[in-house]
């Protein structure tokens, strides 16, 4: 958000914020090839569900994890740029941070896969029966 809008109210206000929040998922999808791969991986889960015939409760479940691991690399990124703004220079700290920000991503894509084994082995297993 421009640092102008923030004594505005209203719904100007509020349309502004959506274009600043476009403006910083194209950013992180040109930007970052891990949010690529994410969004890949995401399509070809959902065009896997929808082939499938995934149940509405599955579906769910889907769109929160792809859902969850998008956002999760699009604050990992947000961290990552604001330790880049505060520091140039190696510091361990600096680099700690950015670790464990890109470990939450690392986590939640590890539940993701178990829950993607967990929704798709039965259907798979008809299918391939």
């Amino acid at each position: 958000m421009g640092l102008g809008d923030r004594n505005h109210k209203g719904i100007r206000r509020f349309l502004h914020s959506f274009r600043y929040a476009s403006a910083g998922l194209i950013d992180v999808i040109k930007h970052e090839q891990n949010m690529r791969i994410h969004l890949i991986s995401g399509a070809v889960v959902l065009i896997a569900a929808w082939a499938l015939s995934v149940s509405i409760e599955r579906w769910l479940v889907l769109l929160l994890v792809v859902g969850g691991v998008l956002s999760l690399e699009v604050m990992n990124t947000a961290i990552e740029r604001t330790v880049d703004l505060v520091t140039e220079e190696y510091r361990p700290l600096a680099k700690r941070a950015k670790d464990i920000a890109a470990a939450s991503v690392f986590v939640f894509c590890i539940f993701a896969a178990v829950i993607g084994v967990m929704i798709f082995f039965p259907y798979l297993l008809e299918l391939f029966q």
